[in-house]
């Protein structure tokens, strides 16, 4: 039971979802010239995705450590369950994956070191201070979740010449439109927690925008938030080639518009809950349909491995 409260902690079941983003973001998006076998076997690419993995779950770790009492309320079974594991088991193991992280990250290079040692501590300064205070809170919060993809975006920017730099700026637009695109989706999920999470936040004066401004201000930037999705989403299915994803694209906007209108009928805890699941749905489902940019890439990629 110790293990699977561990599991829960760290949040197991979002690791592997993390590391599939990505590893498809690096195959379809960053570096589509590349053979997708190269990709998959590259020793310092995977040690940079490891060291975004453990970080991301001692990240988990330090919250759930902060966010204790909160959670006691507002998640009252999964708190029982995190219980089962003491503070300071949770506390060595946070110190053994940050260490290991910034191990894997100096083998790579001292960019990746300093890179995940910021990160590192950015997580922390979050959860020690930073989530207390309303929309500060809210944007760290999203802008840390994406910081992974910037990991091997420099990985690979890293690795071409100043002449190359000119040819992959259409990458790097691609790559930056998605993050936008995901950095709101997230930000909006920040905001549906915020008011899912109102009862605990009282409690423990956590001065987040609900608790300071009321619900109506909530929604009404949570509506903003969505409207702004249009952006980015314009920059990569009308600017930008992305295949068959727009498809993707077309699907969240009629999901967001239901999201919008149920958002406006609802006021108790269990609807938000809804709410929050369907972000985290389009999320998700956003990580796999990256494959739709290029779905003939699966099928080389078959052809490439079983001719290594």
């Amino acid at each position: 039971m110790k293990i699977v409260s561990l599991f829960s902690v760290v949040r197991g079941y979002n690791i592997p979802i993390i590391v599939l983003a990505q590893y498809l973001s690096a195959i379809f998006i960053l570096a589509p010239e590349i053979r997708a076998l190269d990709i998959l076997l590259d020793f310092y690419l995977f040690l940079i995705v490891f060291a975004s993995a453990i970080t991301i779950a001692s990240g988990y770790i330090i919250n759930n450590f902060y966010d204790s009492q909160k959670d006691l309320i507002n998640r009252p079974n999964k708190s029982m369950l995190d219980r089962l594991v003491s503070q300071k088991t949770k506390l060595n193991v946070y110190f053994s994956l940050n260490f290991l992280a910034v191990l894997m990250a100096s083998i790579v290079s001292w960019r990746a070191f300093l890179f995940f040692s910021a990160y590192i501590f950015l997580i922390w300064f979050y959860s020690h201070k930073i989530k207390k205070y309303p929309i500060i809170g809210n944007l760290m919060s999203a802008l840390l979740a994406v910081t992974p993809f910037f990991a091997i975006l420099l990985y690979f920017y890293n690795k071409i010449s100043f002449e190359e730099i000119e040819n992959h700026m259409s990458h790097f637009v691609v790559i930056s439109a998605h993050a936008i695109f995901l950095f709101l989706l997230l930000l909006i999920r920040e905001m549906i927690k915020d008011l899912e999470n109102l009862k605990g936040d009282l409690i423990t004066q956590y001065r987040t925008i609900p608790v300071l401004y009321g619900e109506k201000i909530s929604k009404q930037i949570i509506t903003a938030l969505t409207l702004l999705t249009i952006l980015p989403v314009y920059v990569l299915v009308n600017i930008h080639d992305v295949g068959y994803m727009d498809i993707y694209f077309y699907v969240c906007f009629g999901v967001l518009l239901f999201f919008l209108i149920y958002l406006w009928q609802s006021n108790s805890k269990e609807q938000f809950l809804r709410l929050h699941n369907v972000l985290k749905f389009l999320i998700v489902s956003g990580v796999f349909c990256i494959v739709l940019i290029n779905p003939s890439v699966l099928w080389h990629g078959k052809e490439l491995i079983s001719n290594y």
